[in-house]
């Protein structure tokens, strides 16, 4: 099996012995397949396993491996070695606090998904003996594209209304706010409203689109978040010209 050697310039920072964060470069001997996360891996088993960052399914699907790739919000097991030339920069996602080396603080980004309140509100309750909750298949295509988010954060990574805004609400939320709000089995998008389309919500999005062409699942939140304005906009055209309808 051919192998070639790559160089990754990874950022270590230990907040409890570093006074600032700095650059380590490592020299790799890599096979043809393998992603920036099998270098890394290699970096931890057997260069230097101080080296911290967060890996699970090497599948892209469990959204784990999100960094900064060369600049750009990549999955580490979606990048491959052979799609770069020269030195490699690895870097923790941006605009979240690094909490050691690679591995950020997410917490801002859970409080955030809590409040859009990500769950079904059923428009009726409905007895168990009484079956599921149906819908057809073209109820289903209203939001699947949706459902795919795999909460790896790439969208706020890439968000500069995010960057200079901390307190917007950002991509991922918004769209899983919309996801449930398209369900025809859902009640709850009262709820979600005021989290979602008022101050700090979906009217900071400056329409930038990064959020969407970094997405590795296709779920086009910049789509969403357009799709969440103008479904605003008619909620507050028929509160101040037709009060007497229902907006549900």
């Amino acid at each position: 099996m051919s192998e070639r050697v790559v160089e990754l310039e990874v950022l270590r920072y230990n907040p409890e012995t570093d006074q600032a964060p700095h650059f380590q470069r490592y020299s790799v001997p890599c096979r043809e397949e393998w992603v920036v996360l099998d270098a890394l891996n290699h970096v931890k088993e057997n260069i230097d396993p101080t080296l911290s960052y967060r890996w699970s399914c090497h599948m892209a699907v469990c959204g784990s491996c999100g960094m900064m790739i060369n600049r750009e919000p990549k999955l580490a097991c979606k990048s491959f070695l052979r799609d770069y030339q020269g030195v490699i920069r690895v870097e923790p996602l941006a605009h979240f606090p690094v909490e050691r080396d690679l591995v950020t603080v997410i917490d801002d980004f859970v409080a955030k998904l809590k409040r859009v309140k990500p769950y079904l509100i059923p428009k009726e309750q409905k007895a168990l003996e009484d079956g599921e909750y149906r819908q057809t298949p073209a109820e289903l295509k209203r939001y699947k594209q949706f459902t795919l988010c795999i909460n790896c954060m790439l969208c706020y990574a890439a968000c500069p209304e995010y960057g200079l805004i901390p307190k917007f609400i950002g991509p991922a939320a918004i769209s899983l706010a919309h996801r449930y709000n398209q369900d025809s089995r859902d009640g709850g998008r009262a709820e979600r409203q005021h989290e979602i389309a008022a101050t700090e919500g979906v009217w900071e999005c400056a329409f930038v689109g990064a959020c969407s062409e970094v997405c590795p699942e296709h779920v086009d939140p910049a789509a969403a978040l357009q799709q969440v304005k103008i479904r605003s906009t008619v909620d507050w055209y028929l509160e101040h010209t037709m009060p007497w309808l229902d907006k549900s």
